[in-house]
């Protein structure tokens, strides 16, 4: 017997030499003693807790483990027990052979998508072996599979086979993959050092070392960042919501989507890790870390024993990137009365840093079960079940206090939850209300581009360069698309009735909000100061004018939108708070509503309802761009950049055109001059309007979507949105001329209702509104030129919020006139003779008949007393002097002599403007003189000379109070 023993421990193929000895002496084990070996060699070898033990073909061949080969015959053991073969999962293997197949001879349809003709790089036409060439290009690690290419092939069998037992094959196909890359890739593959072989070895170590030497050579330099070669699996057919996600589904491939609220920051995480024996020095190495620090659990040494004393090589062992992202429902998945969920996901490799906070992303990915650190309470103290017996009876007698509670009645704890391991992040770009679908094309030549999966595009570089990346995202058929839509006439009006289509009217409206979609262009000075590109817009208008449904359709329309309403808002809910973390305990920053509309648009409804103090803590955001905090010992400045839109209600529900819309809605100046645009929406009965209206709004209910046919879908909109906001466009010096005389006319629209009124909207702000948006309607047109057209569109956009302000008609008739004296008639009579040199005829059947109120407009008014005022004004500072009524009144008749047809409208002219005369003077803006003295009041008693006096000529001077300066 021993010289078969030494026989087999001298052979080269040890696992076939002890199964031939043990059948020739008729050793055959029975069934349930080779399962009880096998299942103690496993515990016996070298760590690794996630899939069983790493075997001696798959360690590296400079791993030395001391021991084998010629110390084995002294170890005091029963070398029989080594006859149990390597326990291999064949269905494993099986997957791992059609996956390989698989990747190396996938062939894409032409058709369906694909690159560029002139993009594409590799002479090749598979798929897949064109990415393995991108990868050692680009220096990635993760290769990129379709779920569909997947489901293709094989009639789908191993599609769902990956499907449903993700997390079990995921080792074999990781196999699968080094194998392609070895195969095609050798040298990137033989730079970064891997635990899993290439090529089929033997079970000798000697063998194993020779063929492993051939395909991966020495260590690499830096072990600490090897590259760990992954898969992502992407456009899986269903995507599940977090709300259904239960036990049944752990471990299998799942796609989930919900909006990302926060995100830790990337930190190194230890994957494979190299132990050092303290006590024999044996390394151990790329011992697989599964979700927490795992330790060898024997060392292999023979002579050593050793199983808790282990040092970490940190020089040899394996670090990648890893990030924590929490995930939150979609608003639109919430059932009723239900509080969102959330699931935190963790990313790792090159996809950490990929879903930013506020972003509505799709997750692929395994569910996995983990340790609920929160409830663990105390560190050190294992939690357990207890029966509550602080209330029970002395004696332990029956009726006590009962069971309590769910540990009493015998529940397990619950220090377990799901949580979610992602291997690929997509944006998510469906519409509230619609399945989540990701219908992603990838290019096998740019993959990252065409799977949104580069970083964001920088403000700063070249729009030239932002265009060929965006254009590289798209399929050669949405680029011809596209290219349509650029290349045709009238293409800003086709957007602008496109937008919004369930909603009548309001072109005026439209155009604002697709020119907030667009933006201007952002600038930074030499000094480092930012100017906003951001275009902010405030809607006010009556009720029922569908202001809501304007800001409902923008954060459907756009990824990155946050809708909020302005009573249920607070100032830290809208900017930030500081929270403290239920996990480290340390004070954290909650992002708001503001911060996660980054690079977006941030939608406040009912915004006049806000209180003062709330509105005051987004004057930063608005202008600046920023948010400044200081608290609880964090000082932190953080970006805003987005864009407000803002529906408001005016003061008392309905919009007063007889005050200015200032005096109209509740808001302080500063505010008001940070918006860009206002859009003031009223509801006025016309009769063609209302039938359209009504019309609209039953096809609406009766025919759903097949009501409404926009000439460019959603999709169509979204792409060229993106594809507009590329271009940079620069003014000529045309459209800077028209852009100061523009700016000078709206100065002086605004000085309200006179010259020289305060302007109180339209500031210095207001002329960077204009540039922002003419350089919005250059992006809209897809030219990089602003000329002055845009100059005028944008000019006539911004007056649409200068309301004409109306008034009512002014009563010019004094009220003595009809309380007149008999002496001021036979004054009149005496003057209209003069005149005429005719003697008026006596009519005594009109003398006491009721006289009409002579009425005019308010506009009319301020025309005649401006011009009066004028005239005084200048009299009295060049003579001193005031200027007599007759004089006053002829001279104001001269001036207008051009728009005088007749004598009768002459006298009807003249009467007019003595009653405006006199109403000045009743309002304390002229003062009447007569002679040395104020009219009516001297006080001589002789009356004579009172009688001489009154027939003297009136002088009328400006009043003390009259301000000049507002007139």
């Amino acid at each position: 017997m021993s010289s078969l023993v030494d026989a087999v421990l001298n052979s080269e193929n040890l696992d076939l030499d002890l199964a031939a000895a043990a059948s020739s002496d008729g050793l055959t084990p029975r069934p349930d003693r080779q399962q009880r070996q096998s299942s103690a060699e496993r515990s016996r070898g070298p760590p690794s807790e996630s899939y069983g033990n790493r075997s001696d073909d798959e360690q590296f061949p400079d791993d030395e483990v001391v021991g084998l080969g010629g110390n084995l015959k002294s170890r005091p053991k029963n070398a029989l027990d080594r006859s149990v073969p390597k326990v291999v999962d064949e269905t494993g293997e099986t997957i791992q052979e059609h996956f390989e197949d698989f990747l190396d001879n996938f062939v894409e349809d032409p058709n369906s998508s694909g690159a560029p003709p002139s993009s594409s790089v590799t002479t090749t036409d598979k798929y897949y072996v064109a990415q393995i060439h991108g990868l050692e290009r680009y220096t990635l690690s993760t290769l990129y599979v379709d779920y569909q290419h997947l489901a293709s092939t094989r009639h789908g069998t191993l599609a769902n086979a990956i499907l449903q037992n993700y997390y079990r094959y995921l080792p074999f196909l990781t196999r699968g993959l080094h194998n392609l890359i070895a195969k095609h890739e050798p040298r990137y593959f033989r730079q970064h050092r891997q635990p899993l072989g290439s090529t089929t070895q033997g079970s000798s170590t000697a063998s194993n070392a020779a063929s492993q030497a051939d395909s991966q050579g020495d260590k690499t330099t830096n072990q600490q960042t090897d590259k760990l070669f992954t898969l992502a699996f992407y456009n899986l057919p269903l995507v599940s919501r977090l709300r259904h996600l239960r036990s049944n589904s752990v471990g299998s491939l799942l796609s989930i989507s919900g909006t990302v609220t926060r995100t830790s920051e990337v930190r190194p995480e230890l994957s494979l890790a190299t132990f050092a024996c303290e006590e024999c020095r044996t390394v151990i190495p790329n011992v697989e870390q599964t979700f927490r620090y795992t330790e060898p659990t024997q060392c292999p040494n023979l002579t050593c024993a050793n199983r808790q004393g282990w040092r970490l090589d940190i020089r040899q062992s394996t670090f990648v990137d890893w990030q924590k992202v929490r995930v939150q429902e979609n608003s639109s998945e919430i059932p009723t009365g239900s509080m969102p969920r959330t699931i935190d996901v963790i990313l790792r490799g090159e996809i950490v840093d990929r879903a930013k906070a506020g972003e509505k992303c799709i997750f692929t990915g395994a569910l996995i079960v983990v340790p609920d650190v929160s409830q663990l309470g105390l560190p050190g103290v294992r939690p357990e079940a207890l029966r509550d017996n602080r209330n029970a009876t002395r004696h332990g007698d029956a009726g006590g206090t009962g069971v309590t509670g769910l540990k009493s009645l015998g529940v397990r704890d619950l220090t377990y939850r799901l949580a979610f391991l992602a291997c690929m992040v997509t944006p998510d770009t469906s519409t509230p209300g619609s399945s989540a679908s990701q219908q992603l094309n990838g290019q096998s030549t740019n993959i990252l581009a065409s799977l949104n999966q580069n970083p964001a595009i920088d403000p700063q570089e070249p729009g030239d360069r932002a265009q060929l990346e965006y254009l590289n995202t798209l399929t050669p058929s949405e680029i011809e698309d596209l290219k349509r839509m650029v290349h045709s006439d009238h293409i800003y009006s086709r957007l602008v009735n496109s937008l919004a289509p369930m909603v009548y009217g309001h072109e005026i409206v439209k155009k604002g909000l697709l020119l907030q979609l667009m933006g201007g262009v952002s600038k930074s000075t030499p000094e480092g100061m930012a100017l906003r590109g951001d275009i902010n817009i405030c809607i006010v208008g009556d009720p029922s004018t569908s202001k809501s449904q304007f800001l409902k359709y923008i954060c459907s329309f756009l990824p990155r939108a946050v809708y909020t309403s302005g009573k249920a808002s607070s100032a830290a809910g809208l900017t930030a708070a500081v929270i403290k973390d239920e996990e480290t305990g340390e004070h954290t920053i909650e992002a708001g509503a503001l911060m996660l509309a980054d690079n977006g648009i941030c939608a406040i409804d009912e915004f006049d309802k806000m209180d003062i103090s709330d509105q005051v803590a987004i004057h930063e955001a608005m202008e600046q761009q920023t948010i400044s905090i200081a608290k609880a010992g964090i000082h932190a400045t953080l970006n805003a950049r987005t864009s407000i839109l803002a529906a408001a209600n005016p003061v008392g529900g309905r919009y007063n055109r007889k005050t200015t819309l200032r005096a109209n809605i509740n808001m302080s100046a500063p505010i008001m001059s940070r918006f860009d645009l206002f859009f003031v929406i009223l509801d006025e009965c016309n009769e063609s309007i209302d039938r359209h209206l009504a019309e609209h709004i039953v096809a609406v209910h009766r025919l759903r979507d097949d009501a409404i046919t926009p000439e460019f879908s959603t999709e169509q909109l979204q792409r060229y949105i993106r594809f507009a906001r590329t271009f940079k466009p620069e003014f000529s010096p045309a459209a800077k001329a028209v852009l100061v005389e523009k700016y000078k006319d709206l100065r002086a629209d605004d000085a309200q209702g006179g010259i020289g009124r305060n302007s109180y909207r339209i500031t210095v702000r207001q002329l960077e509104s204009m540039i922002r948006l003419s350089e919005a309607i250059a992006k809209a047109n897809c030219v990089d030129d602003v000329t002055p057209a845009f100059v005028r569109e944008a000019y006539n956009l911004l007056r649409q919020s200068i309301i004409s302000v109306e008034k009512d008609d002014v009563d010019v008739d004094s009220e003595d006139e009809d309380e007149s004296t008999p002496d001021d008639a036979s004054n009149r009579a005496s003057a209209a003779q003069d005149r005429d040199g005719d003697s008026p005829m006596a009519d005594d059947t009109t003398a006491n008949a009721p006289r009409a109120k002579t009425k005019i407009s308010y506009d009319a008014y301020m025309a005649i007393l401006n011009t009066l005022v004028q005239r005084i004004n200048a009299e009295e500072q060049a003579t001193g002097a005031g200027v007599d009524e007759e004089e006053l009144i002829l001279g104001y008749l001269e001036s207008r002599e051009g728009e005088i047809a007749s004598e009768a409208e002459l006298e009807q002219q003249r009467e007019l403007v003595g009653k405006v005369v006199r109403r000045m003077v009743k309002d304390n803006i002229l003062m009447p003189l007569r002679g040395e003295g104020l009219d009516g009041h001297n006080n001589d008693d002789d009356g004579h000379e009172g009688a001489a006096a009154s027939t003297r000529k009136v002088t009328y001077i400006l009043h003390p109070n009259c301000a000049v300066e507002d007139m």
